[in-house]
C-alpha cells in the first residue's frame, strides 16, 4: 500500500463535475511524481472541500453524524485503501477501529477519504491501481509555482471523462 495526500481539488463551476487529484507520498527522482485523478460530483465535491478546509458547519453533515456515531460507539476511522478502479469507477476499503477490532466497509472513495480527512486518519492506494490509474506529473526543479500550478489547472480542464477508459 502506497500512502496518498490531497494534492488538490479542483471546482471548476456548480453543477459540473469536479476532480479530486490525489498524489502518492513516495521516493521519487527530483521533479517526478505522480497523481490519481478522480471525477466526482458536486455534492462529493462540497464535503470534500469542508473535510480538507476543517470547515465546521452550524449543523451536522452527514460525514459528521457518522462521525458522531462512531465516537459514540467508540470506534474511529483507522485508515482507507483504494483498492480497485473499474473504468472511471474507484473503489476503496474504510477501516474502523474498535479497541482491537478492525472492521472493513466498502466504501466510495470521496465519502472514505473525506471521512479520513476529518479524523486525521490515513489513506492508501493498492500499489497496482496506482500504476493502472496514475499520471505522471513533471516539474522543473527550479520552477515558477504559479506559473506551474496555471499548466496543472490548464491540464485538468482539459480533461474529459473519455480520456480515462476502460
Amino acid at each position: 500500500m502506497i500512502p496518498l495526500r490531497v494534492l488538490t481539488l479542483i471546482v471548476i463551476s456548480p453543477g459540473q463535475p469536479s476532480v479530486l487529484v490525489l498524489e502518492p507520498v513516495e521516493e521519487t527522482p527530483e521533479g517526478k511524481s505522480r497523481v490519481v485523478p478522480i471525477w466526482i460530483g458536486p455534492q462529493e465535491a462540497m464535503q470534500l472541500g469542508i473535510a480538507i478546509e476543517h470547515v465546521r458547519m452550524p449543523r451536522p453533515t452527514t460525514h459528521d453524524l457518522f462521525l458522531d456515531a462512531l465516537t459514540n460507539l467508540d470506534t474511529r476511522v483507522d485508515h482507507v485503501v483504494i483498492n480497485d478502479v473499474k473504468g472511471q469507477t474507484f473503489f476503496a476499503k474504510l477501516t474502523l477501529r474498535q479497541g482491537a477490532r478492525l472492521v472493513e466497509l466498502d466504501a466510495r472513495p470521496t465519502d472514505a477519504i473525506s471521512l479520513a480527512l476529518r479524523q486525521e486518519a490515513p489513506f492508501y492506494i493498492e500499489e497496482d491501481i496506482l500504476e493502472r490509474a496514475s499520471f505522471p506529473y513533471l516539474f522543473k526543479s527550479n520552477h515558477d509555482e504559479e506559473a506551474e500550478l496555471q499548466e496543472f489547472h490548464t491540464f485538468i480542464e482539459g480533461l474529459k471523462p473519455e480520456d480515462f477508459g476502460e
